[in-house]
């Protein structure tokens, strides 16, 4: 299987041997007899992802940077055809940027005017596929009760203004004048009609916890101090 870097490297030495007029191999830049062009992969530059539409994930996104270089008579004349016919297909990227002597010594070559090409390319992502389905869909519904109750204080005193919570969700409230609370819409599971419901309260620079018994008909909290 051909990878993305490996099939952008052969789709550039293609369009390069069909815009240069003779085959451009790859490989480092070279000296010697026989002169001609060569491309050579540098480096590998990411590219800022998009958001991708319809719930697909956005594939993989980077741009392929590659040497092109010749050398002999022949190196000019092919480097100059490459060049027109990017600027005129407005592709690949053509960089100017070719003038640092370490790039040349790192090669052991003489300097020489080439071209830095930028070719995009991608991985597509695709979504896992889900797995399937083996058994029949079961829907569950829980019910939806009202707890009212009480919270006192020390020798059964009242508290006002404090929250009652249902951790977890979004069910909250707050005690009148008189202590009283009514928690409406409380999640409630009909196979399990006895289960305890566990509340938050929060008030006077204290948090306490207490399990409810929904079955209660008159439910009382009582917050001693610590």
């Amino acid at each position: 299987m051909t990878g993305a870097i490996e099939a952008a490297v052969a789709d550039l030495a293609a369009w390069l041997t069909g815009a240069a007029g003779a085959a451009v191999p790859v490989g480092p830049p070279r000296d010697g007899p026989g002169g001609g062009l060569t491309v050579w992969p540098l480096e590998l530059r990411p590219v800022r992802p998009t958001a991708a539409g319809g719930g697909a994930r956005e594939p993989y996104r980077f741009v392929l940077r590659s040497l092109l270089a010749g050398a002999g008579p022949d190196a000019l004349p092919a480097l100059d055809r490459v060049l027109a016919a990017a600027a005129t297909a407005g592709e690949p990227e053509v960089v100017l940027g070719t003038g640092d002597p370490a790039l040349w010594r790192a090669f052991g070559v003489a300097p020489r005017p080439a071209l830095l090409l930028d070719v995009p390319a991608r991985i597509d992502r695709p979504l896992p596929a889900a797995p399937p389905v083996r058994h029949p869909l079961r829907l569950r519904q829980l019910g939806m009760r009202t707890l009212d109750g009480r919270v006192v204080g020390p020798e059964a005193q009242p508290l006002a203004a404090m929250r009652i919570e249902v951790p977890g969700t979004p069910y909250a409230t707050e005690t009148d004048h008189a202590g009283r609370f009514r928690l409406v819409g409380v999640p409630h599971d009909p196979d399990a009609p006895d289960r305890p419901v566990r509340v938050r309260l929060v008030g006077r620079g204290r948090t306490h916890t207490a399990d409810l018994d929904p079955a209660d008909p008159d439910l009382v909290i009582v917050c001693a101090p610590d």
